[in-house]
């Protein structure tokens, strides 16, 4: 019996630390060359796969009724509030990575593989979209 409570009393209390290991949570998106803080990205995730929208844009120009006029499937002209910017990112097997999806970048419409790593605990995660043989990573910084 005190094996079994122990057993629960640990597992609620490592539980909150193996959540953050996960890109799963509100995140700050900062831009890879300026260092700005971009927008806020909540990643969500249903039966195994992760996907993320746009909350809000922390640009200090900022249009709140601005559109994707540069996207090109089925997000063109939706507001950038609530935009799908991470699509069927799944977690790969034995690394705390998640890859095989997409990410897009609003600004000019394009599409990218997406690989998301957390990093420093949880309190980091690495995004980076991939284009060929070329990348780009940006490394934003979780919500609390």
């Amino acid at each position: 019996m005190r094996q079994a409570l122990a057993a629960i009393i640990f597992a609620a209390i490592a539980a909150p630390a193996w959540a953050q290991m996960s890109p799963v949570g509100l995140w700050r998106s900062v831009d890879d060359k300026t260092g700005e803080a971009k927008a806020e990205i909540r990643i969500a995730e249903t039966s195994g796969v992760l996907n993320g929208r746009i909350e809000k844009s922390l640009k200090k120009d900022a249009d709140p009724a601005a559109t994707c006029t540069e996207c090109k499937d089925d997000r063109k002209g939706k507001a950038i509030a609530g935009l799908e910017i991470i699509r069927g990112v799944k977690k790969a097997d034995d690394r705390e990575v998640w890859e095989g999806g997409k990410i897009l970048d609003p600004e000019n419409g394009k599409e990218y593989r997406a690989s998301l790593t957390p990093i420093e605990g949880g309190k980091r995660l690495e995004v980076r979209g991939f284009l060929g043989p070329f990348w780009r990573t940006q490394t934003w910084q979780r919500v609390q």
